[in-house]
């Protein structure tokens, strides 16, 4: 499975960059493959590995700010391993061209 996540606090600095790197972190931390962009962050494993990760990020941004914001999505395909590169390989082959991912 693969989800895909944003997640920041509400309310304080116009900026959380310095919030979000401390969820980073975390995920970086954690050994799953990931693949972070500009608005969110894709996460793949199974559903025991994946779900306690987010609740870890969302209890350390809890730590200092009252209020956080999250926008979750998955994609759960039975048996589908690789998928942070396979969906992008299948893309490129179907173009028969590398693309910015």
């Amino acid at each position: 499975m693969i989800i895909q996540f944003s997640m920041f606090p509400v309310g304080k600095k116009e900026s959380a960059s310095a919030e979000v790197a401390k969820i980073i972190n975390i995920i970086d931390r954690s050994g799953l493959p990931y693949k972070m962009s500009a608005m969110a962050t894709v996460v793949e494993g199974e559903w025991d590995e994946i779900m306690p990760l987010i609740n870890k990020c969302r209890l350390k941004l809890r730590r200092s700010n009252n209020r956080i914001y999250m926008v979750l999505t998955m994609d759960d395909r039975r048996g589908a391993k690789n998928r942070l590169t396979g969906k992008v390989n299948a893309i490129e082959s179907k173009l028969k061209r590398k693309i910015v991912a």
